[in-house]
């Protein structure tokens, strides 16, 4: 979607009228929005503000632009990008451009537009992008967030697709009078606070430029710099047996490993333990009402895809057949269908990291590393050496 909106957004529908509560049977905003956001990709960049088709305009936001990027050539992560007048900057000046949004007329407009440029773009939801394990030096999001029903959770997942040190720039404002709509600057910067090693707030009211007229409602930008630490994902696996199968899940819709086998899986959320991660994402993804009392640890491995991907905390629990009811698939946009396989007769379609955590299982280990390295596949691969070490005690590596 793309919810990029116009150089005066509060001409459009507040998100209140177009995202109603929960359970009032209605769609959330993205989904309820997105007829609009596709209805006005042919207009779209006739906005001074979208297009650029001005010199002022185009070579404010350049300079502007310049400004709140790293040195080239960055990874920058372009969300809601519309017709892809940002991303053509940011091309122009040497980084490596990702463009994502829900419109297919916006994407087709920018792919046209960024032509013979580093650039590619992807039709997808902004809040949850379809980008797999693909991480960047920068998120790039220009009035997007104001309209997105969890800003808090969405940035958190944000912050989750950048590199250690990498940067959040964040185009938000408040726009109108009677009813005024978006985010304000005070309330952005207390949400990213906690995500950041360094924010900084720069008012972009005072530019007429940029907008392509006077302006006198809050507009601004948010710059948000990474903890350079290292940090890793945490991410939950269940390990569903029945007798001696378990039960797998085939990947689809995500960007990362489609078509594979896994274990029903997820990753913790911010200020989450792992044991309720691992019940909140069995129910998303399988419906099943599991309890604490339910699982058992039953291995850790810490993994790694093949690069660029980053490191992981992989935490494997078991939970018996019968456990919170009878499992069955809640996310079809994500996952192609459940199945039971023998444990000791594992399918080779499947995720390798998922692969290695049932071997080492099987073989009785507690503990594995699992880091793959350049020019291994994704998928699990029987002819070739396995990456597995066992870290309590002597056994198979896989």
């Amino acid at each position: 979607m793309s919810t990029d909106a116009s150089a005066d957004p509060s001409r459009h529908p507040a998100p209140e009228a177009l995202n109603p509560p929960v359970g009032q049977g209605e769609s959330p905003l993205p989904a309820a929005d997105a007829a609009y956001w596709e209805a006005a990709a042919a207009s779209f960049d006739e906005e001074p503000d979208h297009g650029l088709r001005d010199p002022a305009v185009r070579a404010a936001w350049a300079a502007r632009l310049r400004s709140w990027l790293p040195p080239a050539p960055a990874a920058v992560l372009d969300l809601g990008c519309g017709t892809g007048s940002l991303s053509l900057l940011a091309a122009e000046q040497g980084h490596r451009v990702l463009g994502v949004d829900r419109s297919a007329g916006m994407i087709e407009r920018a792919r046209g537009k960024l032509a013979g440029h580093d650039a590619a773009f992807l039709v997808g939801d902004a809040a949850e992008p379809p980008v797999g394990e693909r991480r960047f030096d920068v998120v790039l999001v220009r009035h997007v967030l104001w309209a997105l029903p969890d800003p808090a959770a969405v940035l958190r997942h944000w912050a989750a697709l950048l590199r250690p040190g990498g940067r959040l720039v964040l185009v938000e404002g408040r726009w109108g009078e009677v009813d005024p709509i978006g985010i304000r600057a005070a309330e952005l910067t207390a949400l990213v606070g906690p995500l950041a090693a360094r924010t900084h707030v720069e008012s972009l009211v005072h530019e007429p430029a940029l907008w392509g007229k006077e302006v006198t409602d809050e507009r601004y930008v948010l710059t948000a710099d990474l903890p350079r630490r290292h940090t890793e994902v945490v991410d939950v696996h269940l390990v569903l047996r029945r007798g001696d199968e378990v039960l797998l899940a085939r990947r689809a819709g995500t960007g990362y490993a489609d078509g594979l086998l896994n274990v029903p899986s997820g990753h913790a959320e911010d200020g989450e333990d792992v044991r309720a991660a691992m019940i909140r994402e069995a129910a998303e993804e399988t419906g099943l009402r599991l309890a604490p009392g339910d699982l058992r640890v039953a291995l850790v491995m810490q993994h790694c895809a093949p690069p660029p991907a980053r490191p992981r905390i992989g935490w494997f629990f078991e939970a018996e057949y019968g456990a919170g009811g009878e499992p069955s698939n809640r996310e079809p946009d994500k996952c192609a269908e459940l199945a039971w396989f023998p444990l000791d007769a594992l399918p080779d379609d499947m995720v390798a990291c998922s692969r290695a955590g049932l071997d080492g299982l099987r073989a009785g280990h507690r503990f594995l590393l699992h880091w793959q390295r350049s020019g291994d596949a994704v998928a699990h691969d029987p002819s070739c050496p396995g990456r597995a070490v066992v870290l309590d005690g002597p056994g198979p590596t896989g």
